[in-house]
């Protein structure tokens, strides 16, 4: 298995989106990373959505399941149907409360078959503790051909990180 790098973005200074697209092959696997995520507000989730031609799709079609892993407490099952993705929990505006991803496409461009992610996420909480999540989503609007994948703060801005995706070879 190899990769090739898609497409990149490093935010340095607080953006409301992070959109990577040219997801263009139907039977392939795409991975997104994200390396130290932070939000300029603090306990606020990290969120995705499918993009065609660029733009992100609205409506409450983003079912998930996610297994959360915490230090400080014991570990918990999230799961909903909801506009997005949602990645990370209460990731922080501090830069020691990064977020750190990866997370695997599937179907994105697939026009008859719906689209999947699964995630594994690890980072430092707003409130300071160590937190993992692994789960994944699907996207069950329409089965259509996605060419990518938009990252966005549920409030406030991301304030930094570096986002990539990547095609699996």
């Amino acid at each position: 298995m190899g990769l090739v790098q898609v497409a990149t973005t490093t935010v340095t200074s607080a953006v409301a989106s992070v959109t990577l697209t040219g997801i263009d092959t139907e039977d392939c696997v795409y991975m997104v990373t994200g390396n130290n995520v932070i939000s300029v507000n603090d306990g606020t989730t990290l969120r995705a959505r499918v993009t065609v031609g660029g733009t992100a799709q609205t409506g409450t079609n983003y079912a998930r399941a996610n297994k959360e892993l915490k230090a400080n407490t014991s570990f918990s099952n999230d799961s909903a149907t909801q506009s997005a993705f949602y990645i990370a929990n209460t990731i922080g505006s501090d830069t020691n409360e990064q977020q750190n991803l990866i997370l695997y496409l599937y179907n994105f461009y697939s026009s008859s078959e719906f689209p999947f992610i699964t995630n594994e996420v690890v980072g430092i909480t707003s409130s300071g503790n160590l937190q993992g999540r692994q789960g994944g989503g699907v996207y069950t609007a329409t089965a259509q051909s996605n060419d990518g994948i938009q990252f966005f703060a549920g409030s406030g801005n991301i304030e930094s990180g570096t986002f990539t995706l990547y095609k699996v070879v």
